[in-house]
């Protein structure tokens, strides 16, 4: 996977949370000569009324206003840190407070009020693409993690297979890296459903699959 910065955003849709004071037109103005359209959700008993579940990263954009105290509630992710779309903060007062909310809600780019239309695109480029880039890195963090696991079954399964076999570390690997790539599974996948046939009965039918050993005969296991 390679990270590809993001400079068209026609078709995107901002939601701006915020309280219509007048500032936000130039705002809606620039955005729509970007072709990303504008839409302003109710804000009721201080809470936006957001349907997250629906929301889309490859959409939607979420600026919100940081004098807004509490107006948004979403869950962001606790291991990468990351809201479920892009964040722009729009920043009225620069209290430390205000600004580590928006901080919190996974902002990745910031808009000071009134809004100057110059600022527009520096803000949504930043905000778009550092959030692509940061969920791209958590999810080759969480690849990394998940093979690293499964070399400790890739270990097991090779130990076990030279005790029933009496192969040695590079023949009992390479036969199940065959197998593996016969399977179209990953050698990590294929380790450790190959330790689970064994963990069955001995008379489970599933557990005297065989794994093909150099010049094409298969062991029974």
């Amino acid at each position: 996977m390679t990270f590809r910065l993001l400079q068209n955003f026609k078709g995107g849709r901002a939601l701006v949370i915020t309280r219509r004071a007048g500032w936000e037109t130039t705002l809606e103005t620039t955005l729509a000569k970007l072709g990303v359209a504008c839409e302003y959700p109710e804000i009721v008993d201080g809470r936006a009324q957001i349907d997250v579940a629906n929301l889309q990263p490859e959409r939607d954009i979420l600026f919100v206003d940081g004098d807004l105290e509490g107006a948004v509630a979403i869950e962001v992710n606790p291991a990468s840190k990351l809201p479920p779309v892009p964040v722009i903060g729009l920043v009225g007062v620069e209290a430390p407070s205000r600004l580590k909310a928006l901080v919190n809600l996974g902002a990745t780019s910031f808009l000071r009020k009134p809004v100057h239309g110059g600022a527009v695109y520096t803000a949504l480029f930043l905000g778009i693409n550092q959030f692509l880039l940061r969920t791209e890195m958590y999810e080759k963090l969480q690849d990394l993690e998940s093979r690293r696991r499964g070399r400790r079954a890739v270990i097991r399964a090779v130990v076990t297979l030279m005790q029933e076999t009496g192969l040695n570390d590079d023949d009992a690997y390479s036969a199940l890296r065959r197998d593996s790539m016969r399977a179209r599974q990953s050698l990590e996948l294929y380790c450790e459903e190959f330790l689970r046939r064994r963990a069955r009965p001995p008379d489970t039918p599933e557990r005297t699959s065989g794994i093909t050993l150099q010049g094409g005969n298969k062991q029974a296991m």
